[in-house]
C-alpha cells in the first residue's frame, strides 16, 4: 500500500495539517510540526510512523560519524573496526551507514564541534581512526541556523574532510589553522 502525504501550515493558527491518501482513502490530521502531522496520518493508516528524536539535553550534542577515507575505503565488517564495535566512544552506537562504519553519537559538547573534535580525538588515540565525514551529501547547500544546527555540521564536514586530506598533501595542521586565521581575518 502506497500512501501520499501532503502538509501545509495555517497561518493563522500556525498548526500543520498533513492529507493522506492511499487510493481508496484520505486521513487528515492536524498538528504543532509537520513531521507530527504526518505521523498521525500514518498511524491512522495503521503504519508504524517516523517522529525526530527530541533534542538531546542543554550542553549535549548529536550527531554522526562516519570513517569514509580518500583511498582505501574498507566496508562496516572489515577487522579493522573490530576494537572499536567492542568498545565504541561512550555516548555513541556503531552503524552500518552504506556499508561504511557509522557511529551515532549524543556527548557533551557546548558546541557541536566541540563534541565532534572531542570525539574524533578519543577515537584516533584509542582506536587509530581519523574519522573523516559527518554524513553531509550536499556540502553546497547551506543553513545559518547557529553553531549547533545542519549549518555547523557541514562546516564540521569539511574540516574534518580537510583533516585528512591536507596531510595527504603535505600540509600540517598548523598549516590548515594558518590558512583560516589568515582568510578569516578582518580588514
Amino acid at each position: 500500500m502506497g500512501i501520499t502525504v501532503t502538509t501545509r501550515r495555517d497561518g493563522d493558527s500556525g498548526l500543520w495539517t498533513a492529507v493522506g491518501d492511499d487510493g481508496e482513502r484520505t486521513e487528515e490530521r492536524r498538528a504543532d510540526t509537520a513531521e507530527e502531522a504526518k505521523a498521525l496520518v500514518f498511524e491512522a493508516f495503521g503504519l508504524e510512523a517516523w517522529r525526530p528524536a527530541p533534542p538531546p539535553p542543554p550542553g549535549w550534542q548529536r550527531f554522526t560519524l562516519i570513517h569514509c577515507p580518500v583511498t582505501g575505503r574498507p566496508r562496516f565488517d572489515d577487522p579493522v573496526y573490530a576494537d572499536i564495535t567492542a568498545r565504541p566512544p561512550a555516548g555513541c552506537t556503531v552503524k552500518d551507514l552504506g556499508g561504511y562504519f557509522g557511529l551515532r553519537c549524543e556527548r557533551p559538547g557546548a558546541r557541536l564541534l566541540d563534541a565532534v573534535a572531542d570525539t574524533c580525538r578519543e577515537i584516533r588515540a584509542e582506536h587509530g581512526l581519523l574519522m573523516t565525514d559527518l554524513g553531509i551529501e550536499k556540502l553546497w547547500e547551506w543553513s545559518a541556523d547557529g553553531t549547533d544546527g545542519w549549518g555547523a555540521e557541514i562546516v564540521g564536514q569539511l574540516l574534518l574532510m580537510a583533516a585528512e586530506r591536507g596531510p595527504r598533501l603535505g600540509y600540517s595542521g598548523d598549516d590548515l589553522v594558518r590558512f583560516l586565521r589568515t582568510v578569516t581575518a578582518g580588514p
